[in-house]
């Protein structure tokens, strides 16, 4: 029995397999270093550091809006993660002033 001949695809089709394929990968790495920097402030702010907290916050905000602009994140999915992290840093503020 002769082996299946494979489906033919249009070219344009292969070239939407690559173009997703690299979007995945750098999307990917996009979202990496947004929850690796999520976990930079939180770890300061678990420590109680707000110095550190609040220079880590600015990044971590600079770094999820950057993935909006790129199509990476949801527009409102960065909100929420900035306005979570704002309010935990803004507790741990008022937390030390009191």
């Amino acid at each position: 029995m002769p082996a299946k001949a494979r489906p033919k695809k249009s070219l344009s089709a292969l070239k939407r397999a690559r173009q997703a394929e690299k979007r995945t990968i750098r999307n990917k790495a996009v979202r990496s270093s947004i929850k690796t920097i999520v976990k930079k402030v939180e770890s300061a702010i678990a420590s109680g550091n707000k110095e550190d907290a609040g220079n880590s916050l600015i990044e971590a905000i600079k770094t999820i809006k950057k993935a909006v602009s790129k199509g990476a994140i949801h527009k409102n999915t960065a909100s929420r993660k900035i306005s979570r992290l704002t309010r935990k840093v803004n507790t741990l503020l008022k937390a030390e002033a009191a």
